[in-house]
């Protein structure tokens, strides 16, 4: 069963999940940890998305950001 398309609007706020395939590492390293913020920062600034908060694992990660321009 396929998810429901997400509602994507100004404003709006998402808590955003990602996850390596078949749980597999994602981040091996420190280094990793900081090139994924290093473009986390980039990208967010770029896009004029707002990052509450994150949480980096080494097989997943979360973010709570907020969409000022509806654009997820």
């Amino acid at each position: 069963m396929p998810r429901i398309a997400r509602l994507v609007f100004p404003g709006a706020v998402y808590h955003v999940m990602n996850r390596g395939n078949n749980r597999q590492k994602i981040f091996k390293a420190e280094p990793d940890y900081r090139y994924y913020l290093s473009l986390l920062e980039t990208y967010s600034q770029q896009c004029g998305v707002i990052v509450y908060a994150y949480c980096l694992m080494r097989t997943h990660l979360h973010l709570l950001v907020e969409t000022p321009r509806g654009n997820l």
